[in-house]
């Protein structure tokens, strides 16, 4: 299997085009699967019953194949974009979740005990000490829902979605072995970037960590 490089050479634009679309689908996603789980999971710390529901319909989310997923949306919301996203979205919520739930509980009870010795409210106990503390954990997550996100975000090309889905999906059809292995490495390499990327911000955000692990 040869690779035709003087294609390569002259779908730049086109390979822009489908980073574009690919990380905006990825973005959106995993930005509104962040808050729709964020919120669950302060259900779920508040009421801790519905932690399991929460997990058990979640999970049953996540394990649905992607194509009968987007399939599902179809009748309802057509080939579009809100398809897409909803079955995107959909796969991020497990993991999230349970990253979430697992970063508030392990702070330690007597962090969270002396920051309600000080008068902390609830709310600034929440945002001022247990979730700077659990953000490697929750970090941890994202990066996981990114790149799983970003290799689902393949498949949206066969609703017309675009992103990198579209040179392999294309290559398939045309047996065209150079356009089906460039959307796959694209795909490969932005999974690694954003994990990396990620990482940097994770210990930008959390330089206490860094100087813990040190001592």
């Amino acid at each position: 299997m040869n690779i035709d490089w003087e294609w390569i050479g002259t779908h730049f634009d086109d390979m822009w085009t489908a980073t574009a679309e690919h990380l905006a689908l990825t973005v959106l996603a995993v930005g509104v699967g962040l808050v729709v789980a964020m919120a669950l999971s302060l259900v779920a710390l508040r009421w801790r019953p519905a932690y399991a529901p929460i997990t058990w319909f979640t999970g049953i989310l996540y394990t649905i194949p992607s194509l009968a997923l987007f399939t599902f949306f179809i009748p309802f919301f057509g080939l579009s974009l809100i398809t897409a996203e909803i079955a995107l979205v959909s796969y991020t919520l497990l993991i999230l979740i349970r990253n979430i739930v697992a970063g508030i509980e392990g702070v330690p009870d007597a962090v969270v005990e002396s920051a309600r010795g000080m008068g902390m409210t609830e709310r600034n106990l929440f945002l001022g000490v247990q979730l700077p503390l659990a953000l490697p954990v929750i970090i941890a997550g994202i990066r996981i829902a990114t790149v799983s996100t970003i290799g689902l975000v393949t498949v949206t090309a066969l609703i017309g979605q675009g992103g990198y889905g579209v040179f392999i999906l294309r290559g398939i059809r045309r047996q065209f072995f150079t356009e089906t292995l460039t959307g796959t490495l694209l795909s490969v390499a932005l999974a690694v970037v954003a994990d990396l990327l990620l990482v940097a911000a994770e210990r930008r955000a959390t330089p206490w960590a860094r100087r813990r692990e040190a001592v």
